[in-house]
């Protein structure tokens, strides 16, 4: 029975359950689509998946299979595929977003109308969010208790690749991925960002092993030096699947075992991830709107055009440990987990403007989006989301710079001005950025949008207004 393999945010051939289905029932047409919420994704992240597709495509090819692109609405691209290759299932990956949920029940019910089997399969975490409960039978809204609840669990032996994908009788037409253009957004960024990445399910692999060797064991104090390599480096390829959150924990639990001290720190992080899917399945409005009930009334600001948000969006805000990790960011289309709260704190409570900028600026950014961890670090630095200590934190980018960026390092790293030989890095962010910013490694530093001391003060009289009801 020739069945049709839809990839989406599983762009690999290990540990991949719908494909195993696939493969066991007989040949298989492997497909990409390109529908509406591909193109809305944003310019980093698009440009991302572009690399990503090809290196799958080529993995599919040396397989003697390959990867069939079309772009329109998902089903109309698959009754399509359907009626050219007379497949009679239909296999995915699940995503858990409100709106792919409404789109995959739509196309179940469709497919299954016609007599053809839809089978969605779990992959991109490690616990489906609906099967985690507290004791009155709800959902978790605090991350340390769904810790708890999970570390025990068994996700199960990750699967191996198949040995064969067997190929259907004809082979439907597909579009060229160059014709797409995916990253035509990132205009000259492109090159810049490409060369801090190394795409793909065998780089993956190669960096979870790499990590596993050499980092693993001092990750709980080596993932705070912004300035080192203590972080495992593995977002983006989870963001996009090309390496299953199963063989990420299969992996360091296997050192948690045999004694290794930083495992578990890890094994929390990857816990976490499923920690923000779990609250975007149960409580939607986490990608959207404020989470935690009362903050409508919060007096952030909402013009994504203003020249401070621009002067934030630039690395250009004159605290240099911000600005270090915003041009991070446009240069490699990463920023440190440590700096990305920094930089949020420093937005939404020293500017007081509303966390969805910021969300919506890393969407267009990182290329390792991803919509749950994104909207929860948003939500959860600003004080409006999930956070045992809600907005009276108030991060001080310069105590933070002192404690993880004692020598300076990582900001002379990134920024440019002020230093007589700039690294190539800080170089490549005058690169990378739109001309039209008209910005130059020679300019004078700014001085600071807010001072730190009046940012703070400024912030706690908000929190204090709201939760007074004025």
């Amino acid at each position: 029975m020739t069945s049709i393999l839809w990839f989406r945010r599983d762009l690999r051939l290990s540990d991949n359950r719908a494909l195993a289905a696939a493969c066991a029932a007989g040949p298989v047409v492997p497909v990409f689509i390109r529908d509406a919420r591909v193109d809305a994704l944003g310019a980093a992240a698009k440009w991302r998946l572009e690399v990503g597709l090809e290196k799958l495509a080529a993995a599919l090819e040396q397989r003697g299979s390959r990867l069939i692109l079309r772009a329109g609405p998902a089903l109309e691209v698959l009754d399509g595929l359907v009626a050219e290759t007379g497949a009679r299932a239909v296999h995915w990956h699940r995503l858990y977003d409100p709106q792919a949920i409404d789109r995959d029940k739509k196309i179940k019910t469709a497919l299954k109308a016609k007599d053809v089997s839809a089978e969605s399969h779990p992959g991109h975490l490690l616990n489906e969010p609906w099967t985690v409960e507290t004791g009155s039978g709800s959902f978790y809204k605090v991350y340390t208790p769904f810790w708890k609840a999970v570390r025990d669990r068994d996700p199960g032996a990750s699967l191996s690749e198949p040995g064969q994908i067997a190929a259907p009788e004809r082979w439907p037409d597909r579009e060229a991925l160059s014709d797409w253009q995916l990253s035509r957004a990132m205009r000259r960024g492109r090159d810049i960002v490409a060369g801090h990445h190394a795409p793909g399910e065998a780089a993956a692999q190669d960096r979870l092993a790499g990590f596993v060797e050499a980092g693993l064991e001092r990750y709980g104090e080596g993932r705070n030096d912004v300035a080192g390599d203590g972080t495992s480096r593995l977002s983006d390829y989870l963001a996009l699947g090309e390496l299953s959150p199963r063989q990420a924990w299969e992996a360091a639990r296997r050192r948690v075992e045999e004694g290794s001290k930083g495992a578990e720190g890890f094994l929390r992080q990857l816990i976490w991830r499923d920690f923000a899917y779990h609250l975007m399945y149960h409580t939607p409005h986490l990608l959207s709107d404020n989470w935690r009930d009362g903050w409508d009334e919060f007096g952030w600001q909402t013009d994504p055009g203003s020249d401070d948000v621009l002067a934030w969006k630039q690395g250009r805000t004159g605290v240099d440990f911000v600005d270090a990790a915003m041009r991070e960011m446009y240069v490699t289309g990463r920023m440190h987990n440590r700096t990305r709260m920094i930089v949020a704190s420093y937005l939404t409570k020293h500017m007081l403007v509303h966390w969805k900028v910021g969300l919506d600026w890393f969407a267009d950014c990182l290329t390792d989006w991803d919509p749950a961890n994104n909207a929860m670090g948003w939500q959860w630095v600003a004080g409006s989301g999930p956070d045992a200590a809600p907005y009276f934190r108030v991060f001080n980018p310069d105590t933070q710079a002192e404690k993880f960026d004692p020598d300076g390092v990582y900001r002379r790293r990134w920024l440019a001005e002020g230093q007589a030989s700039p690294p190539r890095t800080a170089l490549q962010f005058f690169e990378a950025v739109p001309e039209r910013w008209g910005l130059a490694p020679d300019d004078p530093r700014p001085a600071p949008i807010v001072s730190l001391a009046e940012g703070r003060t400024r912030a706690l009289a908000a929190y204090e207004r709201l939760k007074s009801g004025q």
